[in-house]
């Protein structure tokens, strides 16, 4: 059996380059999230069927996988024969011909995937990325501590709630938070949350001309909020935190609240990984004046860039690894409750996954809620509900985040952080020539 090599964030860009030249290997570069690594895991499986092809990896954090791969595709670089990329960048990658369009074959049961996730990773009708997992965003808290409050947790409570229960359910001297969020600045970080809290206040990135939203009144309740709830009863250093801190958080019993990735829902009530997996419990996303984009829509998928020599290998691996038989192959390993989620209509039609998976019903619920053609109370100009899906937002996003950090970490003003923000985004949309 050929074996895997786990490429480390450190690896040299020429060594990566000449990795993927060699026929017969596969270089893939993905985010360091459970899936992925549990995928890496069974990869011996795929190299079973597959003499000859070896996979090494390059796992990388969020925000370090999208800056490597986007500066890769857009220069040709070439390290990489597989991409774990989203739905923000799979249509605008692919109306650029920088992504192979994917087919498969009738065993790969295409129309099974759910069809927001398609859509999602879609240009022109053609597929450019398969999704692995796909999620919505929504609450996952703990009962216990809500119960000893005296409280309940609906779908789609207020804000104001969800500040009352994050109060009720502190208690620092031992450590207990109310409410962890993410806080680690990135378009696909903080900005992914705080987006869909905005876009529940009435909130939008831009108008309908293209300006910039950003200094609005809803933008300002919600960020205002926002470092409110984390000031007050989330745990220290929230700014440093995204899924992965989080997640930690939460599994040792230290998060009251958590609003996040519906995919976080295995994790956190699995009894091997959380000590209040008993405990948990699941709801929709808060709303303020609208649940118009309040829970986010995303897929991390796998795309093969244009101009790989490795191209016919890569799909036969993105085949695997996006298909039923995958699935039923972590279940068989793993547990119907651990396996990948959020892609096939098969996979919540199936009574072991229904029965395993508590989260089940509440994860598709938000995946099917989640809108990205109508994501703002107001009409907005942009496809997308935590992201525009324009090739300037990634810039655009990535500012903004570092101005939501400074303003949580106390360094400047909620309205310091908007307005530079706004200055920033409208230099952008001007540079771009949208006016």
């Amino acid at each position: 059996m050929k074996s895997i090599r786990y490429t480390a964030l450190g690896l040299a860009l020429g060594a990566t380059t000449a990795l993927s030249a060699v026929a017969g290997e596969l270089t893939i570069a993905t985010v360091n999230n459970g899936h992925m690594i549990e995928m890496q895991k069974l990869t011996p499986e795929f190299e079973k069927t597959h003499p000859g092809i070896t996979v090494n990896w390059v796992t990388l954090d969020e925000g370090t996988l999208r800056s490597r791969v986007t500066t890769d595709i857009s220069t040709k670089g070439g390290q990489f024969d597989i991409m774990t990329i989203g739905m923000y960048e799979a249509p605008i990658w692919g109306e650029r011909g920088w992504l192979e369009p994917l087919e498969f074959d009738a065993d790969y049961d295409v129309d099974d995937l759910l069809p927001a996730m398609r859509d999602g990773l879609s240009y022109d009708g053609k597929l450019y990325a398969a999704p692995f997992y796909g999620e919505s965003s929504m609450i996952m808290y703990r009962k216990d501590l809500l119960d000893a409050a005296g409280m309940t947790m609906e779908d789609n409570p207020s804000w104001d709630y969800v500040a009352e229960a994050a109060a009720a359910m502190t208690d620092k001297d031992n450590g207990v938070y109310g409410i962890c969020l993410r806080g680690k600045p990135g378009w696909g970080d903080n900005m992914a949350f705080l987006t869909t809290m905005a876009n529940s206040f009435g909130a939008k990135w831009f108008n309908e001309d293209w300006t910039p939203d950003l200094d609005s009144d809803a933008w300002n309740n919600a960020v205002t909020k926002y470092v409110d709830l984390l000031t007050k009863y989330g745990p220290p250093g929230s700014e440093a935190n995204s899924f992965n801190e989080i997640l930690a958080l939460f599994n040792e019993g230290k998060c009251g609240m958590w609003i996040d990735a519906t995919i976080a829902a295995s994790f956190v009530t699995d009894p091997s990984q959380s000590k209040v997996a008993a405990e948990v419990a699941f709801a929709q996303s808060p709303v303020e004046v609208t649940n118009k984009g309040a829970n986010w829509l995303w897929a991390w998928a796998l795309a093969i860039p244009a101009g790989t020599n490795q191209s016919e290998d890569a799909k036969s691996f993105i085949e695997w690894a996006t298909s039923k038989e995958y699935i039923e192959l972590v279940a068989a390993t793993n547990g119907w409750a651990s396996v990948p989620t959020g892609t096939r209509m098969s996979t919540y039609e199936n009574e072991d996954f229904r029965n395993a998976a508590v989260f089940a019903g509440a994860e598709v619920k938000a995946i099917l809620s989640a809108n990205p053609n109508d994501s703002t109370l107001e009409p907005s100009p942009y496809v997308g509900v935590q992201f525009a899906a324009i090739p300037e937002f990634q810039a655009i996003g990535t500012v903004v985040g570092q101005q939501m950090t400074a303003a949580l970490a106390g360094d400047i003003t909620v309205e310091e952080a908007l307005a530079n923000s706004q200055a920033a985004a409208d230099r952008e949309m001007r540079k771009a020539g949208y006016y």
